[in-house]
């Protein structure tokens, strides 16, 4: 009878589930800190060189997007789906092993053996489902963030095809930004978020 190897397989799995599990709960979607959007542009059209330029706060504009919020509200309860069904296997399986070392010696030779055998596969299969899960979080992220910003250039591109407006619209951001400091006159962020929204809305609404 492998009784001792399975209960040092079922520590294990615990242990390495509720690691997983804590992972996948603090697994965020990375959302923009939310501050004010710039109002107050006057000059949104700046020259340099012959070349007319403008910037899009990205930090502003994924903090008040409409369609960000809904992604975020979506990947949250998604993650927590996941977390559902990782503790739901994790219980089933304590409960059919904790019925074993019941009732194991109510059964034959042979059904211990297969029963065991069983379980055994199964605890080997806790053992690697926190890490599955995360990765199914983790693409589902990957895969929203890229719809989302596919969203914005799409509409980023027609809102400068259609206006004729900018030879450059460059991106501001509080981390990553790649000028010191740019003229709030070039600000476009409110015009671009609220087109944005509108037709977020629009495809919504349908």
């Amino acid at each position: 009878m492998e009784s001792n190897k399975l209960n040092k397989i079922l520590i294990v799995c615990n242990a390495v589930l509720l690691i997983g599990l804590v992972g996948i709960y603090i697994l965020h979607f990375t959302s923009a800190p939310k501050s004010k959007v710039n109002i107050e542009a006057t000059e949104p059209l700046q020259k340099d060189g012959g070349l007319t330029i403008a910037y899009v706060d990205t930090d502003t504009l994924l903090a008040n997007y409409e369609y960000a919020k809904d992604l975020e509200k979506e990947l949250l309860e998604y993650k927590n789906q996941q977390e559902a069904y990782g503790k739901q296997q994790m219980t089933q399986f304590q409960n059919d092993y904790q019925n074993y070392l019941k009732n194991g010696s109510t059964m034959t030779l042979s059904q211990q053996q297969a029963k065991e055998a069983e379980l055994k596969q199964r605890a080997e299969r806790m053992a690697t489902l926190e890490q599955e899960l995360a990765a199914k979080v983790m693409e589902r992220q990957i895969n929203e963030n890229t719809k989302l910003l596919n969203a914005i250039f799409a509409f980023v591109r027609e809102y400068n095809t259609a206006n004729q407006k900018f030879d450059i619209i460059m991106r501001k951001t509080f981390e990553n930004s790649p000028s010191l400091y740019l003229n709030p006159g070039m600000d476009i962020t409110r015009e671009i978020l609220d087109g944005l929204n509108e037709e977020y809305r629009a495809v919504k609404g349908k």
